[in-house]
Parts: structure tokens; C-alpha cells; sequence
């Protein structure tokens, strides 16, 4: 019986399949398998199966990039909301200015005209540059829309009549060398927030600037209406004025009228003029005066009212006709604590004998290199 198990076990064995290795793989199909014979899994050839190629991104139709926002002008430059269009020979303002800009340069142009609609979008504007352009014509409504600008240049133009309904907001008006006639009392009107007027190298004349043509300035603190055919102080200036530049015109005499009320005034420039007197009393009117300019007139003594004055401290003097400098022409009779000392008197240029003025003429002077004392030249 043993013997016929043995052989039983010898043919089956002998029926067999041959040996074939499985791998891990293998294992795991057979214990997901349901029972049915193992299928002998397929190897791809290509390893990328299991390690893919990184995709190539996708390069779209090439379309070109407009900008967002607004455009500046062509040849201008636009940067941080100034705009900037001078030195390009430009005739007209141009158009399509960003509606944000606060500065528009557009000085050394060839513009001839501001139209009304020139600056209609620009209600943010502060700074406006026409410096140096052939500007004849002004639209009484172009500057109306800009409601916050605080500094208009015009310069070197040819207007004949300052610009009407100029914004209520501006604070400083520089409108020198151009062909300005007449002053009228209504055109800065309802200008209170003014600071700083230059008006000079302009054929004003004192007829052509009405009384009281400034008195509605109420902040102004620098005028200067110099190299004009003036002959007179302006009359009416407004009390907050601190500098005064009257330079290079033909005023003949300094009246105590014309300078009162200008209790705030420290600088007064009439340097280069006709004036042969200054009224006693003048200088009492400018009570804080600190800075006098009369050099180049045609003086022959030197103002009164000098040793009186608490705050004087500098006085040009010289290049006049002063033949004689008594020793209580600058300072009081005595020391006086009240009186500030002078920190420059020039006196260069006069037809005095300097040898003859008494050393105690400057005894309150600050020093003595602040004398400027020098030959007198025909």
C-alpha cells in the first residue's frame, strides 16, 4: 500500500509545470485575485510609465500688452502724476493729460494760445509751467476747472493783461517779462491765499496801477514789480507784506504815505531808481524793517529817521550823492539797549571826504568790517 501512494506521488509530480520565479508584483495580484490563476503581469518598456517627462508649458499666440490707466501724452514724460512736456516745440497744449497729473510743465514751447478746454480734466492740478512760451491769448474760462492749483508760471510771454478768473486757491503768480500794461483794482479779487506776486520787467506804468489793485491780497508776504516805468510806490499794499522789491524803476521819492500800514514789512529793495528824497517819517511807517536798499539813486543825505529806528540792521547806501555823514545820521545820541546794532552799512561810491567822519558816527555798529566805506568814481 505504501508503495502504491509513492508511485501515485511520482506520476504527479512528473505532470507538473516547470518552476517560475514570481516577483513582488506577482504576490500582490494573487492576493487581489479572486481565486482564479495568476495572469503574468505585463513590464512596459518605456520607464516613463512610472517616471513621466515634465510637460512643456503651452506658449500662447503672441498679443500685444495695452496699458491700463491713462496715457500720456506722445513725446511727454509721465511719471508719479507730474507730466512733463517742455523743450519740444509744441504750438498747442496737448491733449489726453492723465486727469490725476498735479504738475504740467510745458515751459520753452511755441504755445500761442490757452484755449478754454485746455485744461478741463485736471481738477488735481497744483503746479502749472508756461514759462517761456509765445502766449498772446488767455480764454477767460481756461483756468476755471482748476480748482486746487497753487502755483501758476508765466513768464517770458507776450500777454498784455493778467489772466482772468484765476483760481481762488493759488498762492503763488509768477507772470514777469511780458508786455503787462495796467493793474486793474479788480484782478486779484478774492484772491486771499496769494503769498508770492512777481510782476517785474513789465511796462507798467504808476497810472496803469489802480489804488488799491493789491489790497485783497490779505496773505501776500513778497511782491516785486521791478525794471518797470513805475515813478511812485504802489499805494494801498496790504499789511502782511514782509519783502518789498521795488528795483530797477524810476521812482523819484519815498512818501511816508506810501509805506504806511506795512507794520510786518523786514526787507525794502529800491535799489537802482531817481531818488533824490525820503520823506521824514517814512521810515516810522515800517517799524520792523530790518533791511533797507537804496543804493544807486541820487541821494545827497542819508535818510532821517535812522537812530530812531529800533531795527535796522543793514542799509545799502552806496553809489549815491552823499557828500556828508554826520555822527548821529545812524545811531542815538547815546547807547541805547533798545536800538539793534548794525550788521552792514555800505557807504562806497559817495562823493564824502571819509576822513572827515568821526569814528563815534558808528558806534553802534556791530563791527567794524560791517562799514563798507570806498573812492568816489564820476
Amino acid at each position: 500500500m505504501r508503495s502504491v501512494c509513492l508511485s501515485l506521488l511520482l506520476v504527479s509530480a512528473c505532470w507538473a509545470l516547470p518552476f517560475q520565479q514570481t516577483g513582488f508584483l506577482d504576490f500582490m495580484m494573487e492576493d487581489e485575485s479572486s481565486g482564479d490563476a495568476p495572469t503574468p503581469p505585463v513590464i512596459p518598456k518605456d520607464p516613463s510609465v512610472f517616471f513621466p517627462k515634465p510637460q512643456e508649458p503651452s506658449i500662447a499666440p503672441f498679443e500685444p500688452v495695452r496699458p491700463e490707466g491713462p496715457v500720456c501724452p506722445f513725446r511727454c514724460q509721465c511719471h508719479l502724476r507730474v507730466v512733463q512736456c517742455s523743450d519740444l516745440g509744441l504750438k498747442n497744449v496737448p491733449e489726453a493729460i492723465p486727469a490725476d497729473s498735479t504738475l504740467l510743465d510745458l515751459q520753452n514751447n511755441k504755445i500761442t494760445e490757452i484755449r478754454e478746454n485746455d485744461f478741463k480734466t485736471l481738477k488735481g492740478l497744483h503746479t502749472l509751467i508756461l514759462v517761456n512760451n509765445k502766449i498772446t491769448i488767455i480764454h477767460a474760462k481756461a483756468f476755471m476747472p482748476l480748482g486746487k492749483l497753487q502755483r501758476l508760471y508765466l513768464s517770458k510771454n507776450v500777454l498784455k493783461d493778467i489772466p482772468a478768473n484765476m483760481p481762488k486757491t493759488l498762492q503763488e503768480l509768477r507772470i514777469h517779462e511780458n508786455n503787462i500794461t495796467k493793474i486793474k483794482k479788480a484782478t486779484f479779487q478774492g484772491m486771499v491765499n496769494v503769498i508770492v506776486m512777481e510782476l517785474g520787467s513789465n511796462p507798467l506804468t504808476t497810472t496803469g496801477v489802480d489804488a488799491g489793485a493789491f489790497s485783497d491780497l490779505k496773505k501776500v508776504s513778497y511782491i516785486r514789480i521791478s525794471d518797470t516805468a513805475i515813478t511812485d510806490i504802489p499805494k494801498g499794499l496790504p499789511s502782511s507784506l514782509s519783502e518789498l522789491h521795488l528795483d530797477g524803476n524810476k521812482i523819484t521819492k519815498v512818501q511816508a504815505e506810501s509805506l504806511k500800514g506795512l507794520k510786518n514789512l523786514a526787507k525794502l529793495g529800491l535799489s537802482y531808481n531817481d531818488i533824490s528824497v525820503v520823506e521824514n517819517g517814512s521810515l516810522a511807517n515800517v517799524p520792523h524793517l530790518r533791511e533797507l536798499h537804496l543804493d544807486n539813486n541820487a541821494l545827497t543825505v542819508i535818510p532821517p529817521g535812522l537812530p530812531e529806528h529800533k531795527y535796522i540792521q543793514v542799509i545799502y547806501l552806496h553809489s549815491n550823492k552823499i557828500a556828508a555823514i554826520g555822527t548821529e545820521d545812524f545811531c542815538p545820541p547815546s547807547y541805547n539797549t533798545k536800538k539793534a546794532m548794525y550788521s552792514g552799512i555800505s557807504l562806497f561810491s559817495n562823493p564824502v571826504p571819509y576822513w572827515e567822519v568821526q569814528p563815534i558816527t558808528f558806534r553802534c555798529v556791530f563791527d567794524r568790517s560791517a562799514i563798507q566805506l570806498g573812492n568816489y568814481r564820476k
